[in-house]
Formats: C-alpha cells, sequence, structure tokens
C-alpha cells in the first residue's frame, strides 16, 4: 500500500520572493510529495509550482494598513495577533502533513505557531535556517531593543524542538550548535536548472524585450539593441562598441549598502572620462523590490554621468535568469545581518556560469573563491579597482582572463539544486524519520 506524502511549507512572507523555499516545494513534489504551501501572494512564484498537480497555494490575508497609524509597539503587537490567527485559521483548515517545513526568519509567529500546530496533529516541525530574526530586526532596531531581544529568544526556544533543522552554511550550523545546542544540517543553495548559460540569440530577443520598455537597452535600428545586432541572414552578433554590462539584484534592504557600488561607479565614471579608449561605458542593471529602493533612486537621479548608465527594472521570472547569463560580470552587495549566511544572487550567477564581485565577509569563503570564480572587495575604492581591472581593453583585449574565470564556474554549474536536495534533505524529511 502506497504510503501518502504530505508536506506543508511555510513562508511568513511573498512566496514569489523566497526561491530556496520554492525549491524546496519543487523537489518534495518530485519525489512524489503533494505540497501545501502557505505564505503571502505578491510577486509570481516559479511557473513550475504554478502548473505543478502536486502543489497547492494557500495565501493569507496581509494586515489591515491602519494598524500602521498606531506607535511600533503595538503596529508590530497588532500585526502579529493579526499573522497568528491567520496562520492558526490556515494550517488547521490544511490536510495533515508528514512534517512542516518553516523558513525562518521571520520567527514571529511562524515558528511558535507551527510548533503548537505540529504538536497538535503529532506530527515532525522541521526549520529551514536562512538567517537570524533577530540579527535582522537588530539593523533597525538596536540589539538592544526589546523587540530584538524578544525574536533571540523565540529563535533560541523554539529551535530547539523542531525535530528537523537545516541550514544554509557549515558556519551557521556551527552557530546553532554552540549557541543554542541546535544539530542542524547543512543545505547549501544550489541553482535550479533554469539558472544557465544562455545562446546570443536569446540575448537578443531578451534586449529586444527589454527595450521596449526600457530605453537603456534599445537602439536606433528596429532588430538590434545596444549590445547585439542581427544581420539579414538571420545571425546574430555581439556589438564590439557595446557597453560593460554590470548585474546586481536586490531586496533593497539595510544589509545592502549600495552607496559602496555608487561610489565605485564614480570613480569608473572618472578614468572613463580620462581615459576613454582603455575602458567601455558601464551599462548597470540592478533588479529587485524593496523598501530603500525609493532612497537610492534618488541618489541615482542625482548622478551625471556621461559613461555609465543604471537600470532598476523588475523582470519576469523568466527574464531574470536570462538577463543573469548574458551579463559580463556581477555584483553581490550582501553582507549579512548575521555573517553566517550566503547571497542566493550569487548561487544564480554562478548557475548562468557570472563570474562575481562580492562584498567580504567572513563565510563567503563557503562559496567563493577570491581569484577563481569571483573577486572579494571591502570598500568602494576596493570594488572600483576591480571593475577597471575586470573592463580594462573590454570587449577584445583582456578577453582570456574573464574567460578563466567563467571556466571555473562549469563545474559549479554541475551541481544543481534538486541532486544536492536529494541527497542531504530528503533522506532528513523522509516519513520513515
Amino acid at each position: 500500500m502506497a504510503v501518502d506524502k504530505r508536506a506543508c511549507v511555510v513562508v511568513l512572507g511573498d512566496v514569489g520572493r523566497s526561491p530556496r523555499m520554492q525549491y524546496h516545494a519543487l523537489s518534495l513534489a518530485k519525489e512524489g510529495y503533494s505540497v501545501d504551501i502557505v505564505g503571502y501572494s505578491g510577486s509570481a512564484p516559479h511557473s513550475d509550482l504554478l502548473f505543478s498537480p502536486k502543489i497547492s497555494f494557500h495565501y493569507m490575508n496581509p494586515p489591515p494598513s491602519f494598524i500602521s497609524i498606531f506607535p511600533q509597539f503595538i503596529t508590530y503587537f497588532l500585526k502579529t495577533l493579526w499573522q497568528t490567527w491567520f496562520l492558526v485559521w490556515t494550517l488547521f483548515w490544511i490536510s495533515k502533513p508528514n512534517f512542516y517545513l518553516v523558513q525562518n526568519p521571520p520567527s514571529i509567529p511562524t515558528l511558535p505557531v507551527c510548533w503548537f500546530i505540529a504538536r497538535v496533529n503529532r506530527t515532525q516541525l522541521a526549520i529551514d535556517w536562512h538567517n537570524y530574526g533577530y540579527t535582522i530586526m537588530g539593523l533597525t532596531l538596536g540589539p538592544s531593543h526589546l523587540l530584538t531581544r524578544f525574536s533571540h529568544f523565540i529563535e533560541a526556544f523554539f529551535g530547539r524542538f523542531a525535530g528537523i533543522n537545516m541550514c544554509v552554511t557549515k558556519a551557521m550550523s556551527q552557530d546553532l550548535q554552540k549557541n543554542w545546542g541546535v544539530c542542524a544540517t547543512t543545505l547549501y543553495d544550489r541553482p535550479a536548472e533554469i539558472f544557465r548559460p544562455v545562446s546570443l540569440s536569446e540575448k537578443h530577443e531578451l534586449f529586444l524585450k527589454l527595450g521596449k520598455d526600457y530605453h537603456e537597452f534599445s537602439s536606433s535600428r528596429p532588430d538590434d539593441t545596444l549590445l547585439t545586432e542581427r544581420f539579414a541572414d538571420g545571425q546574430v552578433r555581439l556589438r564590439l562598441d557595446r557597453p560593460g554590462l554590470l548585474v546586481s539584484s536586490t531586496s533593497w534592504t539595510e544589509d545592502e549598502d549600495f552607496s559602496i557600488l555608487l561610489d565605485a561607479l564614480d570613480e569608473y565614471e572618472l578614468n572613463r572620462s580620462v581615459n576613454s579608449s582603455d575602458y567601455p561605458p558601464l551599462l548597470c542593471v540592478i533588479t529587485g523590490k524593496g523598501p530603500l529602493k525609493n532612497y537610492y533612486g534618488k541618489l541615482i537621479q542625482a548622478k551625471e554621468w556621461q559613461h555609465v548608465e543604471i537600470c532598476t527594472p523588475w523582470l519576469e521570472p523568466e527574464d531574470y535568469p536570462k538577463l543573469i547569463a548574458s551579463a559580463d560580470l556581477g555584483v553581490s552587495l550582501h553582507t549579512s545581518s548575521s555573517g553566517l549566511d550566503l547571497p542566493m544572487k550569487i548561487v544564480d550567477m554562478f548557475g548562468c556560469g557570472l563570474p562575481v564581485c562580492a562584498v567580504g565577509y567572513d563565510c563567503l569563503k563557503e562559496l567563493v573563491t577570491d581569484g577563481k570564480n569571483g573577486m572579494i572587495f571591502k570598500t568602494a575604492g576596493d570594488l572600483a579597482d576591480k571593475l577597471l581591472a575586470w573592463f580594462h581593453g573590454f570587449p577584445q583585449n583582456n578577453e582570456e582572463n574573464r574567460q578563466l574565470y567563467r571556466r571555473q564556474l562549469e563545474v559549479y554549474q554541475s551541481l544543481r539544486w534538486h541532486s544536492e536536495w536529494c541527497k542531504v534533505a530528503l533522506p532528513l524529511l523522509s516519513p520513515t524519520n
């Protein structure tokens, strides 16, 4: 008799902006699980989730906007009550799963509620530790704030009750064990199949599509773009006079200081003005949504660059991987509030074969090897030096060095999410455990 395998994936956030939890759901469905996903609507989830007969979405209602008129502490309390009610209600009506797989952070009210529901249903609680909620809260409220300390208590207390724990780095696994006695298995992020190198024709079609909405990609000729050209016989070629394409993605939050990139681009602009034959103009594409986007948007608008342009589009899910695969260099400004997680954006870039300039912190070495698959910087001046070295003589001169980095990533591209998940996560989540 076949065992009915069910899983409930809980994301107290926008499901479409939670790639790792989407990957969990897809892998569970591939391995025969019926999967219920609980979270908020917003950005479109991956199309494979939407069309999978094994996956069902249960969207929660967001808290009413009027609660924001109250003082911060009261607003937080009312928001938590609202989320608790809807989360309890939703989880009670879902068929009993073999386990609840919960994303952390956020910790409140997710961990207490899911622990309670798991106890009532006599089933497993699994936590996937992406970071610590209290360290993220500390960025805005300060480490000694009452809410920060309360979040720390909730994570430390309820984290010990989970029967299954996974996390994103070895450094986090060691920290969980040392400080809270939580034994967590490291499941590294790996790129999904959609993050892969693309052909010249795919790049050209993407740039044509983007050019309809963003003039930065367009050309005076309808069949050409700023970066590519198509000939009468249908052949596509990269333009020799094209700008360097720099790409970054962000949630526009406090743990990513984009002033570092803007200052580095100031220096690049100056060097390009003085040595125009040595460096190409740059097109810098920054994708994503988040609370600080308007703040940085005003800083970008104030720039009077002649040789650097910044474009901040929101891309359709299928276009984002193609953009990364079409770029010449990626930039990551993720610093991690805890210093213990790794940027998913770098994983995606590596999957596309794109080398990365990344701001350095302690555990980044678990992903980026400086001088081999990417470059690590500390300051805006460091980043400017990396950009100037990378794009010197672009696109023809120094190309051998750029290709050397890309060849280093070929091995990484062979390590995909589902195979890693089956090796690490599936034995933990198996209903026989």
